[in-house]
């Protein structure tokens, strides 16, 4: 049988071919970890929650934190069962900030948080990819964004809409990411930059409730909760927003 094609069809059916076995490729990689999850035993068994249930874990954890009666981590014995794997039981997008540290302020170990973190702690695009691994392929039932008091990113944005600040390098991406809070909290009455960071969290979490295909469906099907909080750098107190 003969297959001569004109030369651009040719062209175009090589890249449809190669198209095609790039997405096959992606679906069976993916398809393989969610089979090798299963193939083992869950490195935490004690991670397999409801999301209701991680987010009560969360909250005695926090409030361990707070008052200095954390547990003991046993970072030697989890060493060899990670190694196979991770389920963590919650993903938490925080700020890159220094004083930030979501495994202490909610007292947990190793393997137990996906931690995505930028300044301001807001959602891109890799960011979002992260968080749709961790759900559609690690099963994470939780997903926290976590702000905090005092936000240096939050600040600069408010200064930046307020005062026409301009900043060096590639900080002003970071400010356009954050201006909207800014330009909602602008409305409100009390601290701009509390209700700034306030409203940063609350459109963000509104942004991974909406984010489809993945996130979207898992809080549709109760799978995945999405929730805000604000950390107190005082205090180590987790407010939670949403």
């Amino acid at each position: 049988m003969s297959t001569n094609l004109p030369k651009n069809e040719a062209s175009f059916s090589r890249r449809k071919f190669l198209k095609l076995g790039i997405i096959g490729a992606l679906v069976t990689t993916l398809a393989g970890s969610t089979a090798r999850a299963g193939s083992y035993t869950i490195p935490k068994p004690q991670n397999v929650l409801t999301p209701d249930q991680a987010l009560a874990r969360l909250k005695s954890g926090n409030l361990r934190y707070i008052n200095g009666t954390m547990k003991r981590h046993d970072f030697i014995s989890e060493r060899e069962p990670l190694a196979l794997g991770q389920n963590p039981f919650a993903g938490v997008l925080s700020c890159a900030d220094s004083r930030i540290a979501p495994e202490f302020a909610f007292d947990t170990a190793r393997g137990d948080l996906f931690v995505v973190r930028v300044a301001g702690n807001f959602l891109e695009k890799d960011g979002l990819a992260s968080f749709e691994f961790a759900v559609a392929v690690l099963g994470t039932p939780l997903i926290v964004v976590l702000g905090h008091e005092s936000c240096g990113a939050v600040d600069s944005t408010i200064k930046a809409v307020q005062d026409g600040a301009v900043f060096p390098g590639h900080i002003p991406s970071l400010v356009r990411s954050l201006k909207p809070a800014v330009i909602q909290a602008e409305k409100m009455q009390g601290n701009l930059l509390v209700n700034s960071t306030r409203e940063n969290v609350i459109l963000n979490v509104e942004k991974l409730k909406k984010a489809s295909p993945i996130l979207s469906k898992a809080v549709e099907s109760g799978k995945l909760k999405i929730v805000g909080a604000v950390y107190n750098l005082s205090n180590g107190k987790v407010e939670w927003v949403k």
